[in-house]
């Protein structure tokens, strides 16, 4: 088989950084392609120059995020066992984990996008959403949640079973074709010289981007038949305890990490929404604005986790360390350039989205104090990635609880109330401060254990 060959070249015996890009390079400008899917909402919908419209994106985004702990499970979950029994030579389990991530991520999405519309009305007030904010937010949510959720979480899904076999290049158009149709169709759905459907039209643009995402990952998976070890093949569908547990052990704390993430931005958005609808929208773009560092460092710790997974799991313990070094330094140098420009210049950055001179001021004040965690922010990621990739769910679970229940959310409110609405930015960098410090020093742990025993997958 060719392409098993060159897939085993890639993970054996390319040159680690050259591994590294082809791996991570894809998964980074997949990456970027959604921060400015991301950034397109509040762009377009900063044009229409109305706080509400601007607010309903914010307010709903932590729902959107919570998608994320479904992708994380089965995703993340299947895509570690896929790699590390490549490592071992396990191709049977190659494919059976790879349907069970598929279904069960299909199953779970119809469930969540149920579940949100029969408790809409909660759900709104759990969000923060006002009686001025409220129409607007549930217009939003239509789209994106009641009915996106299960595209939505199916075509990241997709992705990491495809990059789980080396096809970063492959996994990352299939994420960017759909960005970039939702970065066009934004303006059409949202503007007034097109639909004119303000927030509701992002939300359906979102929508139709991801259904669009989805059937390229189908459509490359059947014209791959035979080829490829992705297998969405209901009859290798298997709750076999084994794979269970594998995923389970890694996806579950990767869940919760993004539960916990959902519950810190609602509780950031609830503590803003005190401040009234421009603080509210100013949080939001400068969260958006703020997405650009935090993806790429995710970008690679995404990207290199099948390299770290395979040679784990194969026991070339030199490699898998190489890759995890080569890719900390990358990330910190890219990182911290991107933090620098928006520590100088923040107002530049905020002001590209909605030309408001209050807003402008809150976000400055925002962006600045979110900018000093990006370079701390890599090393977390990467940290966590390395978790996830040897099957270490554990640590990635306690990091997870470390970095929000014992860190961010007591900082959120402490600093409130030490400096009202401008402290609510400085909790990250708190938090991330201090998680970068037990993250070296885990893993510093971690590499003298690897290698002294044979790793199963």
């Amino acid at each position: 088989m060719q392409e098993l060959d060159k897939k085993t070249w890639l993970f054996e015996s390319a040159p680690v950084p050259r591994a590294v890009a082809q791996l991570a390079v894809p998964t980074i400008l997949s990456s970027l392609v959604m921060v400015l899917y991301n950034l397109a909402d509040t762009y377009f919908v900063g044009m229409l120059n109305d706080a509400v419209q601007n607010s309903a994106v914010t307010l709903a985004a932590p729902v959107l995020l919570a998608f994320n702990a479904v992708n994380n499970f089965f995703g993340v979950g299947s895509s570690s066992l896929m790699s590390r029994s490549l490592g071992c030579k396990d191709y049977d389990m190659v494919s059976r984990s790879s349907a069970f991530g598929f279904y069960c991520a299909l199953f779970s999405g119809i469930i969540f996008s149920l579940l949100c519309a029969a408790f809409s009305s909660p759900l709104l007030d759990l969000l923060g959403a006002d009686e001025t904010t409220r129409d607007a937010t549930a217009a939003y949510m239509l789209w994106t949640v009641y009915f996106g959720a299960a595209p939505s979480i199916l075509n990241v899904v997709l992705a990491y079973l495809v990059r789980a076999e080396g096809s970063a290049l492959h996994a990352s158009i299939g994420a960017m074709s759909g960005c970039a149709l939702n970065i066009v169709l934004d303006p059409i759905f949202i503007m007034p010289w097109g639909l004119g459907m303000g927030a509701e039209g992002a939300g359906l643009a979102t929508f139709i981007s991801n259904c669009v995402a989805c059937l390229y990952f189908l459509i490359l998976i059947f014209a791959k038949r035979g080829k490829t070890f992705v297998c969405i093949d209901i009859r290798k569908l298997s709750f076999n305890r084994r794979i269970v547990r594998a995923v389970c052990g890694v996806g579950v704390p990767a869940a919760i990490q993004n539960l916990l993430n959902v519950t810190g931005m609602t509780i950031l958005n609830n503590f803003t929404s005190a401040y009234k609808a421009d603080a509210i929208a100013a949080m939001g773009i400068s969260q958006k604005v703020n997405m650009l560092p935090m993806y790429v460092a995710l970008g690679l710790s995404q990207g290199v986790m099948p390299l770290i997974s395979y040679n784990f799991s194969s026991g070339n313990a030199k490699r898998m360390k190489d890759a995890v070094r080569f890719s900390g330094v990358a990330s910190v140098s890219i990182i911290t350039a991107v933090s620098a420009a928006y520590f100088i210049a923040p107002g530049f950055f905020v002001g590209l989205f909605m030309d408001n001179e209050v807003i402008i001021d809150y976000g400055s004040h925002f962006l600045r104090g979110m900018s000093l965690a990006g370079p701390f922010l890599c090393v977390d990621f990467l940290a966590v990635g390395v978790f996830q990739a040897i099957g270490y769910g554990k640590n990635a679970l306690a990091f997870a609880v470390l970095r929000k229940i014992v860190l961010e959310i007591p900082a959120l409110w402490i600093l409130n109330r030490l400096y009202p609405l401008y402290g609510l930015a400085y909790a990250q960098p708190v938090a991330e401060v201090i998680l970068s410090v037990a993250a070296v020093i885990t893993l510093a742990h971690i590499f003298k254990k690897v290698g002294q025993s044979q790793p199963q997958a």
